[in-house]
């Protein structure tokens, strides 16, 4: 319960009691799919309005620094939840139903680690860290679960399969299933059933804080959208005038504003820490069904800024400061140990990666980042590592459309592969990662390269055929 006033009525009297604030407070992650740089208000978009994220900004402080570990689902997710390096623990790229891993039940997550502290705990939305009943929320510490196994295109109805008869598209994919707690409540998702995803969504969320709102809890709800294919529900369906992916976001958008006013109906906002951010940047050959990373480079599917820096807002009120700009890089793998440091849990006895944020996201005097450095692995390939300012990039290919423009109408255009040699840029004076300044900056390469040598040492390198002595065996079904 947060600070606030109880009339009780004594007979003539009337006496007024402060409530009690709970001594820790409640945990609100929302992490949208596919999500741009650029395509929320806070962060430059303008086409379509995004009120609510734009009050969570103003009341919040906005995050311009803030990166995944990978840009791709499952790995991404990974990151978040157990605060580790993905590769760490063994869950790359995106799994898809005939994937045969999942999530390690060795690995600690962030839900587990709020049971210690006995919160509630639920998850709506897209899961995608494996479906087998073994890797499923409600064994990895979340007492509900209702979603989807893993991405919203992994069905029948796939954009790519569109040309193909009804059992040709059943043999690439099986239909897509819908899942409360353990057990298949729909086993054909159809795309009416997608339209009212979101707002399955965040009614489930909306209840789960009605429900728990005298106890401390913990609510993750990583949306399926906006990751094509896009559905919206018949609420905002044309709404936006900017097609179809300015209404999807504009329902995200009330979402967020939904769960933000069942917290004050609750009079829990002063209570609750809400962050807001993506599992990875826009997939750019979808053209007008993706979303925009603004002045970033490329998008999902690369470790330039793009594909990995999100748009996030930490929100708090009366904690977090109110209408501020935090350009200090973070990443996802930096909030469980925040959270648990910020409710007294203990950390897993196994190594993780990320630090406690906390004093850079409350704006604390002379706060610096606990980290010397971030790394970008794609797959089990380090590709870059920022320190600072400064973000070098190690020889790698890459996909691209190379200024082409995305597809439309659903349908998605053939990227192009390209390299990149050894660079180093400077993302304060040029954050679209676009001049090399490696020959002025011979020292910070040399560092950096030091710091990369000791990753590969940890984590492993497919590019330099490096075995990480810290890797941790993922999860496979038994």
């Amino acid at each position: 319960m947060t600070l606030a006033s109880l009339t009780l009525s004594l007979g003539f009297a009337t006496v007024t009691v402060a409530a009690e604030k709970n001594a820790t407070p409640n945990i609100v992650v929302i992490f949208i799919d596919d999500m741009g740089y650029a395509d929320i208000g806070p962060f430059g978009a303008k086409d379509y309005p995004t009120p609510h994220l734009d009050q969570l900004a103003q009341e919040g402080t906005i995050c311009t620094d803030f990166y995944v570990t990978q840009a791709v689902c499952s790995a991404s997710r990974a990151g978040l939840l157990t605060g580790c390096y993905n590769n760490r623990i063994g869950i790359l790229g995106a799994l898809g139903p005939q994937s045969k891993i999942g999530i390690s039940a060795e690995e600690t997550t962030l839900a587990e680690i709020c049971k210690q502290k006995g919160y509630a705990t639920a998850c709506y939305g897209k899961w995608h860290l494996g479906h087998h009943e073994e890797f499923l929320p409600l064994q990895h510490g979340f007492d509900d679960y209702v979603g989807l196994p893993y991405s919203n295109d992994m069905w029948p109805y796939h954009p790519e399969l569109r040309h193909l008869t009804k059992d040709q598209q059943q043999k690439r994919y099986p239909d897509l299933p819908l899942y409360e707690k353990n057990e298949i409540i729909d086993t054909e998702v159809t795309p009416e059933d997608q339209r009212n995803l979101t707002t399955l969504y965040t009614e489930k969320a909306v209840k789960f804080i009605d429900d728990n709102h005298a106890q401390p809890f913990f609510l993750y709800v990583p949306h399926s959208m906006v990751h094509v294919p896009l559905y919206v529900s018949d609420k905002f369906a044309g709404k936006s005038g900017a097609g179809l992916f300015g209404d999807v976001v504009m329902e995200v958008d009330w979402s967020v504003g939904q769960i933000i006013e069942a917290l004050r109906r609750n009079m829990l906002d002063e209570n609750t820490l809400v962050i807001f951010t993506a599992d990875n940047g826009p997939w750019l050959s979808y053209g007008d069904h993706a979303g925009s990373a603004g002045p970033l480079r490329e998008g999902k599917g690369t470790m330039f800024d793009g594909g990995c820096r999100e748009p996030t807002i930490f929100w708090q009120p009366g904690t977090i400061p109110a209408g501020k700009t935090c350009s200090t890089p973070m990443m996802t793998i930096d909030i469980l140990p925040t959270v648990a440091d910020l409710i007294g849990a203990k950390l897993p006895d196994h190594k993780i990666d990320g630090k406690n944020i906390w004093p850079i996201v409350t704006g604390q005097p002379n706060a610096k980042s606990p980290h010397e450095a971030y790394l970008f692995y794609y797959g089990n390939q380090l590709q870059a590592i920022r320190s600072g300012k400064w973000k070098l990039h190690f020889p790698h290919g890459y996909r691209t459309l190379n200024g082409r423009p995305g597809g439309t109408d659903g349908l998605p255009t053939n990227y192009e592969q390209a390299r990149i040699g050894l660079e180093l840029f400077d993302l304060d004076s040029d954050i679209g990662e676009t001049t090399d300044v490696k020959e002025s900056h011979p020292e910070v390469v040399a560092r950096l390269q030091k710091l990369g040598d000791e990753a590969r040492a940890d984590l492993g390198d497919g590019l330099t055929k490096t075995k990480g002595a810290g890797l941790r065996p993922v999860g496979r079904v038994k």
